[in-house]
């Protein structure tokens, strides 16, 4: 259950349920308006109660995770870099999350420029000059990790919600960050 206390997480993409079963007439796709609703009403009370700080800290930690997952679940990990990249474009694309594209990779050094386009998280939110996607922040880290083996660190330096069109993520290996 997920209402014990502990100091690990326990979360497997099996707890996601089987949807199939579950949502026979409404199916596995829901408006953008209520994933929003649900990630932004939770990160608001998140600032309040713990400070921007401590929620972006969590909400990295969650999209970590979730990226983690999804790349165990949802890609083949034993694919040559390029053919990686190429499915997970596809993946994110055909599930509705966003449009990646790669600017710029350093194979050798494990350090990327990444842009997502239409992204889940914030496209077409008012501008309020900051960066606001953490969780995208620990999706993409979880995914390279996963991917990997080894420590990531995705960070965002352009968003919507700070006026530029398209989200920009720094990606290095942990230590080089």
């Amino acid at each position: 259950m997920f209402n014990q206390e502990r100091d690990y997480n326990k979360f497997t993409w099996n707890d996601l349920g089987d949807l199939d079963q579950g949502r026979p007439n409404l199916g596995m796709k829901i408006p953008v308006l209520f994933y929003r609703l649900l990630q932004y009403t939770w990160r608001d009370v998140m600032i309040t109660e713990l400070g921007v700080d401590k929620a972006n800290e969590i909400i990295i930690k969650a999209g970590k995770l979730a990226g983690a997952q999804f790349c165990e679940n949802m890609l083949n990990r034993d694919l040559e870099f390029n053919e990686f990249v190429a499915q997970l474009q596809q993946v994110l694309k055909e599930e509705a999350v966003g449009i990646l594209r790669v600017e710029k990779a350093d194979l050798e050094n494990m350090r990327f420029i990444l842009t997502i386009a239409e992204d889940l998280d914030c496209s077409g939110l008012p501008t309020t000059n900051e960066v606001i996607c953490q969780y995208d922040e620990g999706f993409i880290a979880g995914i390279f990790e996963s991917y990997t083996g080894k420590l990531f660190s995705a960070k965002e330096i352009d968003c919507w919600a700070s006026g530029d069109r398209v989200c920009r993520f720094r990606v290095n290996l942990l230590e080089d960050y």
